[in-house]
């Protein structure tokens, strides 16, 4: 007998050009908007201005904190909480991609809630709300867009985990595809990689329901069929959306987005487990991270789940589980993604705090993978990924 709780309520807002609505979606929320944003490509790109020109079109006042950083830190979330408080902030907007978003909504919350964020993240203390959100993604990768979830890095300690909280689920997430468009070819392998982990390892998880397996399976599937393509037009320095398979990108847009959706329900197994404490400590980037230690992961884990493997192999163009791994390092080859733990900065003296770290920041996806890993075998794992 299947029983589950499926509870996610997100507006999103899908398709090419909808990031027009931005300034109607934030105004039915406050008054006075910050846009928590990076130093770099939404300036560039223009999109900063084209969105502080929408808020202030409806009357709304405009605050940019623009200090988010890749890997965001608690410290960041705080100071740009208090700004929030200072300048009577009553909206959030957040504007970039997966690292803007988890501070956008760190910020928030931080916002509503005194002390120490952290003290949150580890129950310590409990949330009372957050500011309201409206973010617009600017990459298809972590789908924080699409669930409550903000990854922070503790300054001191290096821990880097989640906040779960509901009260930082999005009042609305524009996902418009064109925005993606703008993303050098490496960031798109990276950040794509990361949305088929979403979904490989919320369809893996002890803990996955009926309603998020199918969304999970359609988003290994679309990212299966669609990510090397659009990849492949960036390699050739394409830039304008009128000359790029649009349906390929809006694709893997809402395969990144379903991946948001789905580890919301079933959470994130190993390979983001073990992947946390090496970018946490040594800043390293997510989905690079990711690509060196997922095959040496699931070489691992085949036998303890052949069946799971052999969908996911199919859903990849593969035949069983017995090429799932192959098919899937065929994949970062054609992504320019194949990497090591000690080529993106990881040294062997950091293997021993990684693996003592990955026990206190991911014990739950620990638990819920398909084979539950020792901390010997843990170890070794990170060796090998080396």
């Amino acid at each position: 007998m299947t029983i589950f709780s499926h509870y996610l309520p997100v507006n999103l807002i899908f398709g090419a050009g909808k990031t027009e609505v931005l300034g109607e979606e934030a105004a039915k929320y406050g008054r006075k908007a910050m846009i928590v944003t990076g130093r770099g490509s939404t300036k560039r790109s223009g999109l900063l201005d084209r969105a502080k020109a929408l808020l202030e079109k409806e009357g709304m006042e405009v605050t940019v904190f623009d200090e988010a950083e890749p890997n965001p830190l608690a410290s960041t979330a705080m100071r740009g909480a208090a700004i929030a408080r200072e300048k009577g902030c009553d909206v959030i907007v957040g504007l970039g991609g997966g690292s803007i978003m988890d501070c956008s909504k760190a910020v928030a919350f931080a916002a509503c809630n005194e002390g120490p964020i952290f003290d949150y993240i580890y129950g310590v203390k409990k949330g009372a709300g957050a500011l309201p959100l409206v973010l617009v993604p600017t990459t298809c990768g972590t789908g924080s867009e699409g669930n409550c979830f903000a990854v922070l890095t503790e300054d001191e300690t290096r821990d880097k985990k989640s906040l779960r909280d509901n009260a930082v689920i999005a009042r609305a997430s524009i996902v418009d595809p064109e925005l993606m468009t703008t993303m050098p070819a490496h960031v798109l392998a990276s950040v794509g990689f990361d949305a088929l982990c979403h979904c490989m390892e919320a369809y893996m998880s002890k803990i996955c329901d009926p309603i998020t397996e199918i969304m999970a399976l359609e988003g290994i599937r679309l990212i299966g069929g669609n990510l090397v393509k659009i990849y492949e037009e960036k390699k050739k320095g394409l830039t304008d959306p009128a000359a790029m398979d649009m349906d390929a990108w809006s694709a893997v847009c809402l395969a990144s987005t379903y991946g948001g959706m789905v580890i919301n329900q079933a959470g994130v197994t190993a390979p983001h487990g073990l992947e946390h404490p090496a970018s946490g400590m040594r800043n390293i980037t997510h989905g690079r991270g990711l690509a060196a230690l997922t095959p040496v992961i699931y070489r691992r884990t085949v036998e303890a789940a052949p069946e799971t493997f052999a969908v996911i192999s199919k859903c990849l163009g593969g035949a069983d589980e017995k090429d799932c791994v192959a098919v899937i390092e065929a994949l970062l080859d054609s992504l320019d993604l194949r990497t090591t733990l000690s080529a993106e900065g990881v040294l062997p003296e950091d293997v021993e705090w990684m693996t003592k770290n990955a026990f206190k920041v991911s014990a739950a996806g620990l638990q819920n993978h398909p084979k539950v890993f020792t901390e010997e075998e843990v170890a070794q794992i990170y060796r090998e990924a080396l």
